[in-house]
């Protein structure tokens, strides 16, 4: 009787580890990262909690920058063209849409001309705003209809990267050449102001209370501070190296700064404006998102094809998310896919 009763355990546990060993990992308890590749022309669903890319797919040539519907469904990628920021090369007209139930592509929007259209937000309106950095201005564009409603000039050229204010009152623009930022009326479709920063400046990020940009300083290892009640700079803050991107956290205490460069990410505490930690990353860091909670920082590595993973709680670095070379952008979408 007990030697039945020993077989009948170890036949249980057997068949339990090939169980184990055979099932899937678990789907992410919290959501997707969509990643844009640049070098591929592709858009990757990538599962971060099991570090694993779930589908790719193929978009125009070149999609620099994805942002998510609010209901997670599409993904919205503007078609950039074959170059970089001011060098010679194709001029992208279209944003290509993803649904990301199916994971395919959905549709893609004319825009009508040749834009080089780039970063892309949604308002609280609904609608979508995207830079055109050919018309130097942002496009206003209704997702549901798929038509251009307007195009709100920037008054400067080069109209790179985009931010909007948390009421979607207001939009900013970082201007690559110009080193400039733009503050526009969304509601009005008007240019309010420039803002000279410096020679040349990359993209710009907004607090989550709305009262402060950040633009990087191309030239010196600087963020301006600018005060968005006045539409002045207020402050720099100083850095060990040049920063590309920042991204500050949703409680407004600490803001994070990727230099493309010196493949460093840093830690400012916005309380003092010094910089209080910093860490390695994978080769020339592009992007930085901080996933809804604030509890986790992921940083693109276009360089090295790897995406950074930030402990926001412990200040650990986790193992990357390994992908291919030339991912760039990254957006959130929720659980429901």
């Amino acid at each position: 009787m007990l030697a039945r009763v020993l077989l009948l355990l170890v036949s249980m546990t057997f068949f339990t580890s090939a169980l184990l060993r055979s099932a899937k990992p678990a789907p992410p308890s919290s959501g997707l990262l969509v990643v844009t590749n640049q070098r591929e022309h592709t858009v990757l669903v990538v599962d971060p909690d099991n570090r694993r890319e779930l589908a790719k797919i193929s978009v125009g040539v070149n999609g620099h920058e994805v942002i998510v519907s609010k209901d997670s469904r599409f993904a919205y990628v503007p078609i950039y063209g074959n170059s970089g920021v001011g060098r010679p090369g194709t001029d992208g007209s279209t944003i290509d849409v993803i649904d990301l139930r199916d994971r395919k592509l959905a549709a893609t929007i004319d825009l009508g001309k040749p834009l080089r259209p780039h970063r892309a937000e949604f308002g609280p309106d609904g609608l979508l705003y995207v830079t055109a950095e050919l018309a130097n201005a942002v496009d206003v564009v209704d997702p549901s209809t798929r038509k251009v409603l307007a195009e709100i000039p920037t008054g400067a050229p080069q109209s790179h990267m985009l931010v909007l204010s948390p009421d979607g009152r207001r939009g900013y623009t970082s201007n690559v050449s110009s080193g400039s930022v733009s503050v526009l009326d969304l509601q009005k479709r008007s240019l309010i102001a420039t803002i000279s920063v410096a020679r040349s400046v990359q993209r710009i990020s907004i607090s989550a209370d709305g009262l402060r940009l950040f633009t990087h300083d191309q030239d010196a290892p600087r963020i301006a501070l600018v005060d968005t009640a006045t539409n002045k700079i207020t402050n720099w803050i100083a850095l060990p190296d040049v920063a590309y991107a920042s991204a500050p956290t949703p409680d407004g205490r600490w803001l994070l700064a990727a230099s493309s460069s010196a493949s460093r990410l840093h830690v400012v505490d916005l309380q003092t404006l010094k910089v209080v930690r910093s860490f390695e990353l994978p080769e020339r860091p592009s992007e930085i998102l901080i996933r809804p909670g604030g509890d986790i920082a992921y940083v693109s590595g276009t360089g090295a094809g790897k995406i950074a993973v930030l402990d926001l709680q412990s200040w650990k670095i986790q193992p990357p998310i390994d992908l291919t070379p030339g991912v760039d952008s990254l957006a959130w979408a929720g659980a429901s896919n």
